[in-house]
């Protein structure tokens, strides 16, 4: 239960007062539980005329405040039959049993009511927080995440959370002040009876306690299959093109149905364990009781008991009462138990380090204005060094692009620009300071990126467009989109720019999508520019459409280019030529042609 005091610590206290409302009336309803069975008996006990002494009123302070409020209880109870008759007074005794049974089932609702916030608002507050951490994590941590299993913790761990930890709270604040109440009441009626009872039900708790113990790690085990399921599914999608095109249903099939199967499996267990703890609590509380009537009785029966034969009938109600909440209890112990599984799961997101940190004393970067240098940079993402000991000058309004094969380093010296990753060694400065003294928000505020795989969301032109911009005017998102040879089809389209454009732009060909993203870059205006091989995946009239608004959108910006076809950037003030991590050859296009090195051989192949 430590896991489960402190998430109630983490995420509860924004809520404490519906909290105390909660105890409150929990509380109330405890008492009016008792009271309604207190008044009852003794008066059914003289209605009856099972108890015929006569009572005369006791002032305070004449015996023990218990004896001389049950005294004056039983008297005024002798008046009211002597004065109104039996009729009527069993008649009050049913109107006050309603009375106390509506203020009852009243006080429970209320706790219920008071209950509902903090159960919204903690899943609300979890599912917010994982979003938040989600948006604030490097790219590099999504690497070595599934997404689907990502997902799986966002919607299916929180909802465990819920339904299991949350959907207790009513019963972990409701029943133990039920225990608690009454076991001081079975105190009072007989300290002796309850020292024995006090005996009896640690036992049974640790019989249910032995049982539920595998669960929480057994429902940790289900959880992560299930994120290997979404994982399957979100890929399945995603690849469906693929997964139609090479006859792969079956394969895929088989696959899902073998992980599933799995997971069915592993929920087969949890569910039976599960369901054995309200048997296992029926028949523990059933022998509790008949334990503690057998001894009562006995005592009783053989004159050695410290109360009376009505008094051991109240005494076992109000223990009666005790066994459902520890019942209810056990239940909810299990229910926790799946639940702090799955919170386990979403504290692994929450608690991700994010090495992409802000300093202490960040520099102030409001603009560039001499240029961008990389100083003997070296990074890796495992063992092999990606980048090795390389070092650039771009300087301010000049356009540099880096050519090489696949895995030679481009994409990832660009990457380090923005922050995406940190330098291992070396450093990459603006303006001569390193970027790790700007805030990041400050550093990516000065760039726009321009991606091989133009990004965009299920929304509309106009929304893509602005995405990242607060503020825009309806003429700037039209002026953007002319500039980036977009705004004759989209116009073109049923709604104009309010036509929304399907899932990542599915209801696009490659060149819109990529001319909507220009589009966004260019509403943006950043002063520096990062394209990554942006015209790579287009045909050839998409190709010149776009790199016509590249044009447009690179003028007068410092532009660092990433570019496998190299008739783009034959124009481009500086080409590096990089392989296995270092820059081999630099210069413009006709110098690094007259060399007759591997720059040359690029463009040969590419003419071939």
């Amino acid at each position: 239960m430590k896991g489960f005091f402190q998430l109630l610590v983490r995420f509860v206290p924004p809520y404490k007062k519906y909290l105390a409302l909660n105890v409150l009336f929990n509380i109330l309803a405890a008492f009016l539980t008792l009271f309604s069975f207190a008044l009852i008996i003794p008066i059914l006990e003289m209605l009856f005329g099972i108890n015929q002494e006569h009572y005369d009123f006791m002032p305070l302070g004449a015996a023990s405040i218990k004896t001389v409020v049950i005294n004056d209880f039983y008297y005024y109870v002798q008046c009211i039959l002597e004065r109104f008759g039996p009729s009527t007074a069993l008649a009050a005794i049913a109107v006050a049993l309603i009375v106390m049974t509506a203020l009852k089932t009243g006080s429970a609702y209320m706790s219920d009511f008071f209950m509902v916030p903090i159960r919204t608002g903690v899943v609300r507050d979890i599912r917010n927080q994982i979003y938040a951490k989600i948006v604030s994590l490097p790219i590099g941590f999504f690497s070595t995440e599934r997404k689907g299993d990502v997902m799986a913790r966002m919607s299916g761990d929180v909802t465990e959370v819920e339904n299991s930890v949350l959907s207790s709270l009513q019963m972990i604040f409701k029943n133990p002040i039920m225990i608690i109440v009454c076991l001081t009441m079975m105190i009072i009626v007989s300290w002796q009876l309850t020292l024995f009872v006090l005996i009896l039900l640690p036992l049974a708790g640790l019989v249910m306690g032995r049982v539920g113990k595998r669960l929480k790690r057994v429902s940790l085990e289900g959880q992560n299959q299930w994120g290997v399921i979404l994982s399957n599914i979100e890929e399945t999608i995603g690849g469906l093109r693929i997964v139609k095109a090479f006859n792969a249903e079956d394969k895929v099939r088989r696959r899902f149905e073998s992980e599933n199967e799995r997971f069915r499996n592993i929920y087969k267990g949890i569910y039976r364990r599960h369901e054995l703890a309200h048997p296992m609590s029926e028949f523990l509380g059933t022998a509790a009781i008949a334990i503690v009537l057998w001894f009562g009785g006995t005592l009783i029966l053989g004159g050695k008991a410290s109360i009376t034969a009505p008094s051991f009938i109240y005494y076992m109600v109000i223990f009666y009462n005790i066994i459902n909440p520890a019942k209810e209890l056990s239940k909810a112990t299990y229910s926790i138990q799946r639940g702090l599984a799955s919170m386990q799961r979403i504290d692994r997101i929450l608690s991700a380090d994010n090495p992409i940190k802000d300093p202490a004393e960040p520099k102030p970067l409001e603009a560039m204005t001499q240029g961008i240098s990389y100083r003997d940079v070296r990074f890796r993402y495992g063992e092999q060094w990606v980048i090795d000991g390389v070092s650039l000058d771009i300087p301010c309004g000049k356009t540099v692009a880096l050519v090489g094969q696949s895995g030679s380093g481009k994409t990832t010296m660009a990457d380090l620009l923005p922050r995406f990753y940190d330098v291992q060694e070396g450093a990459v400065t603006i303006d001569g300071i390193d970027i790790r003294d700007y805030r990041v928000a400050d550093l990516r505020a000065l760039m726009g990126n321009v991606n091989q795989e133009a990004i965009l969301f299920n929304d509309t032109f106009y929304n893509n467009i602005t995405f990242g911009v607060d503020h825009a005017t309806r003429e700037q998102v039209e002026e953007a989109a002319r500039i980036a040879n977009a705004y004759d089809f989209i116009m073109a389209s049923e709604n104009g720019f309010d036509t929304n454009i399907g899932d990542r732009g599915c209801r696009l060909s490659g060149g819109q999508r990529q001319r909507i993203s220009i589009a966004r870059a260019i509403l943006k205006n950043p002063p520096i520019l990062i394209l990554d091989e942006a015209t790579s995946a287009l045909d050839t009239e998409s190709e010149h459409l776009v790199q016509e608004a590249l044009d447009n959108l690179m003028h007068g910006r410092t532009t660092l280019v990433i570019a496998h076809r190299l008739s783009t950037i034959k124009n481009a003030d500086l080409i590096c030529v990089m392989q296995d991590g270092r820059i081999v050859e630099q210069g413009t296009h006709s110098a690094l042609m007259a060399l007759d090195g591997t720059y040359k051989h690029l463009v040969d192949m590419q003419t071939f």
